[in-house]
């Protein structure tokens, strides 16, 4: 969780910051009420006003996604603003940013790449472990959760009413700029989200599907299901194992059965969402543990 904010806020400070891009987050909105704060003489950091929001969020995180994961966005939204601090401190983006160039990359389309990247990656990785950098992604998770929509898809309307505040304050060139980034960032959160998510849908047809099953129940520790098939070319009669693995599960069975030369039909598809009975690695590992002990 700290590595997925460590890279969130890298996006944040190196890619948003310099370029003055708003982006549907809380990010974004700091930067708005900054900038609107400063024309009235206050000035506040940007850090601060993000973490000032996140806290008015932690309420809904709370009482709409349940005590674990607000806990784990009270964690994360407190931590994103000084991170980003950390990374001014360590490496400020004035270093990077060369003779002529406004940013880092030197072009807001750069920019916008660079950010949307990087923070996609962080979001779909903070969402696979029932976390998330607090904010926005608050509200995108409520409405994952509620209205059963995508996450993508809810972080790409939360971010684009967020974005569209930055009219306010910016030209109407920066704001397009900033609701086409929002858009990309949903889009990119679906894509990392279905490639940490994605599973292997196994079907094999084997003379052997007795020595495969046990592989798969006491070495992989996975639940199968036994079918019978008849062929429609031969007529005759066979088992066919179905089972859901992990990409690296997927690659032991295949090698399993290629070690033992066992003659096998075998059909595989990606699955990107697996609901109800799936065991976690840790717990997988402690019944494969008992089973050898049992042995």
């Amino acid at each position: 969780m700290t590595l997925g904010l460590l890279v969130g806020a890298a996006a944040v400070y190196y890619f948003l910051m310099p370029g003055n891009l708003i982006i549907g987050s809380i990010s974004g909105l700091a930067m708005v009420v900054n900038s609107l704060l400063l024309k009235i003489g206050i000035s506040l950091k940007v850090s601060v006003l993000i973490l000032v929001f996140n806290a008015l969020l932690l309420v809904l995180a709370y009482i709409f996604l349940g005590p674990e994961i607000g806990f784990k966005t009270i964690f994360a939204s407190l931590l994103l603003g000084p991170f980003i601090d950390l990374w001014e401190l360590i490496c400020p983006y004035s270093r990077l940013i060369g003779e002529g160039m406004t940013s880092v990359m030197g072009d807001p389309w750069l920019d916008l790449c660079a950010y949307v990247l990087l923070l996609g990656a962080s979001q779909a990785f903070l969402f696979r472990i029932n976390a998330s950098t607090g904010g926005i992604d608050i509200i995108s998770l409520i409405m994952n959760r509620r209205c059963h929509m995508d996450i993508g898809t809810a972080v790409t309307i939360s971010g684009a009413v967020v974005c569209a505040t930055a009219f306010l304050i910016h030209p109407f060139r920066i704001v397009v700029i900033g609701l086409i980034g929002t858009w990309i960032n949903g889009v990119i959160v679906d894509y990392f989200t279905a490639s940490i998510n994605k599973r292997k849908r196994v079907c094999i047809i084997s003379k052997e599907h007795e020595k495969i099953r046990k592989y798969i129940i006491d070495e992989l520790v996975r639940g199968c299901s036994l079918y019978t098939v008849r062929g429609g070319y031969s007529d005759n009669e066979e088992v066919e194992i179905q089972a859901l693995l992990t990409t690296s599960e997927f690659s032991s069975l295949m090698e399993f059965i290629r070690k033992n030369e066992f003659p096998a039909f075998i059909t595989a598809g990606n699955c990107s969402e697996v609901y109800g009975l799936w065991l976690p690695h840790k717990q997988q590992k402690k019944i494969k543990e008992n089973h050898k002990r049992y042995d």
